[in-house]
């Protein structure tokens, strides 16, 4: 294993032909798009503002009401490790996550993956939207990425109500 030295100049090698950069760029402005989209068509949505990330993912939340209400959240997330889109139920904070992911594996929800309850990790329930991300064809991926995302949405608010009418 390098020193941090030895990674810095790793880093500084690889950054020297400005692809990296540009690649960086083209993700965080495709995200800041796909972000706009979603708030023009959320409506009442609340959508946060956009997390660039340190090169392991970048992110922005939508606050459904019916999630909301819940102190639930969706992010939509680009992973950089696993390069593909994904969206997570996440929730306000750390107690709650544990809450609603316990009410998850109670409920033996098997739909979506549920995440690993570890220090770092946000997601309760997480499901991959896009592995072949082509950024050439920006709308067929932007009409992918929100198909999914509000497939997604759907079938968090059909368990839970559910779960809620139990």
């Amino acid at each position: 294993m390098g020193t941090i030295d030895v990674d810095i100049q790793e880093l500084q090698r690889r950054l020297s032909d400005g692809s990296i950069q540009r690649a960086y760029k083209g993700i965080v402005s495709f995200m800041s798009h796909l972000r706009t989209v979603f708030s023009s068509q959320q409506g009442t949505h609340a959508v946060s503002g956009l997390y660039q990330g340190h090169l392991d993912m970048t992110y922005f939340a939508l606050y459904p009401d019916e999630l909301k209400k819940r102190d639930l959240k969706i992010a939509i997330v680009f992973n950089y490790l696993d390069f593909r889109f994904e969206v997570w139920l996440a929730a306000r904070n750390r107690p709650l996550q544990r809450r609603y992911w316990q009410l998850f594996v109670d409920a033996g929800y098997k739909k979506h993956p549920l995440a690993k309850p570890a220090v770092g990790t946000d997601a309760i329930v997480e499901a991959v939207l896009v592995t072949d991300c082509s950024f050439k064809a920006a709308n067929d991926l932007t009409d992918q990425i929100v198909k999914g995302v509000k497939a997604f949405e759907g079938d968090m608010i059909a368990f839970l109500d559910k779960v809620d009418a139990i």
